[in-house]
């Protein structure tokens, strides 16, 4: 009996060790799952952190991006002469480069004068420009002559005053009515079918960059050298209809320029023929002239294009804005930290030529903080103005690498 009762207790012993096996095998399982379980977390984790490390990745490509731009800039500016160098901070209309008269094609003539005069940029007037055809082959012709990207640029504002392509009847292209309606509108929107349509086919004709939008508030109602090129005299509804005109322009990989700084709308003079004067306080420019460029610059426009305006109660001595530091530097970069390309109107007008040699302007104009000098009444005498400049020493090479890189920077952005 004794034996039989021991045997009995082995057999729940057994039973209780074979329980104990199983739960701690069962233990074990659970245990392995779990194990299992963590790095699913751990991956989901990951997941997030890709997210982050996408994102991160995207500003780390954009940085690397404007790196290697940077880079090549400067590697390019290294294999440049400082002849080379002036002659980027040109730009000139085709008769200028080549000295023929009148010029509708380009052939050897600017082949041979783009070799030795490497100009930044060429703009064309209406009568450079005949048909579709003759203006498309004249534009790849000219920018296949030259080793750097050109600007190719032209006056189309849109509009009945300011459309060198619009109003050519050889033309079939959309046309606007004057800005001054546009802005009437109260319509956004219309600005901006402005500069994608204009863009649409300058970029199709061979051009890269608009000396537009008119970007000046009409304080002035009965200034003439604006007028209805305006959108209007409200400054807030002018800012709006200078922004979408540039993103219309800029999509459409067109370069845009904003003129012109600091405002031409309150003069009673036009600058073609003489000074003109803006009458106006800083505070009130702030108020006002300055509102369509801050949008425009907010916008996207990597170009402002100053005005040969005298500003007296800002620049005592009557120097134009345009070759004025007090107005480009001070103000247009320092106060409203635009840091793209200034370009001037062109230095041919009166308000200039009455007062300064084609020498004297250009250099005063790079002192000032300019970048790219516009259609000099004598380029050849200008050039030699700034390049006599950096061999004095009255300007540095550092200087003109400046301007270089700003020119290349909105070159090798829109142009490659």
């Amino acid at each position: 009996m004794k034996k039989n009762s021991f045997s009995h207790k082995r057999v729940i012993i057994l039973i209780l060790l074979v329980v104990l096996l199983v739960m701690s095998a069962f233990l074990f399982y659970l245990l392995i799952k779990k194990d299992q379980f963590a790095p699913g977390k751990d991956s989901s984790t990951e997941d997030t952190n890709t997210g982050d490390d996408s994102g991160d990745q995207k500003r780390s490509t954009e940085v690397s991006g404007g790196e290697e731009l940077e880079k090549k800039i400067q590697a390019q500016i290294s294999e440049m002469s400082l002849e080379e160098k002036i002659y980027q901070l040109f730009f000139v209309t085709p008769e200028s480069l080549t000295g023929v008269d009148m010029v509708t094609q380009a052939g050897d003539a600017t082949k041979t004068a783009l070799e030795q005069y490497p100009v930044g940029g060429i703009i064309y007037f209406s009568q450079n420009i005949e048909n579709e055809e003759q203006i498309t082959t004249m534009t790849s012709n000219s920018q296949s002559y030259s080793k750097i990207p050109l600007f190719i640029g032209v006056d189309e504002e849109g509009g009945s005053l300011v459309a060198r392509i619009a109003n050519n009847p050889n033309f079939q292209v959309s046309t606007f009515p004057d800005m001054k309606e546009i802005g009437a509108s109260g319509d956004p929107s219309k600005a901006y079918e402005v500069g994608s349509s204009i863009g649409s086919y300058l970029k199709k004709y061979g051009f890269n960059m608009d000396f537009a939008p008119d970007a000046d508030v009409l304080i002035n109602p009965e200034n003439t050298a604006i007028g209805s090129r305006s959108f209007g005299s409200d400054p807030q509804l002018v800012s709006q209809m200078v922004a979408e005109e540039v993103r219309g322009l800029e999509e459409q990989n067109v370069t845009a320029v904003l003129k012109h700084f600091p405002g031409h709308g309150s003069t009673a003079e036009d600058s073609h023929n003489g000074a003109a004067v803006v009458n106006r306080s800083l505070d009130e420019l702030r108020s006002a002239e300055f509102l369509p460029f801050e949008a425009g610059i907010q916008a996207g426009a990597d170009v402002i294009m100053v005005g040969h305006l005298q500003v007296p109660q800002v620049i005592p001595d009557d120097t134009p804005a345009s070759l004025s530091s007090v107005m480009i530097t001070d103000i247009l970069r320092n106060e409203l930290g635009f840091d793209g390309l200034v370009i001037t109107d062109s230095l041919s007008m009166g308000a200039v030529t009455e007062y300064y040699t084609s020498a004297e302007a250009a250099v005063m104009c790079i002192q000032a903080g300019g970048d790219m000098l516009l259609i000099p009444e004598d380029f050849h005498q200008a050039y030699q103005g700034v390049l006599d400049a950096v061999n004095n020493q009255t300007l540095s090479e550092e200087r003109i690498n400046e301007s270089l890189t700003r020119i290349l920077r909105v070159k090798y952005k829109n142009l490659s």
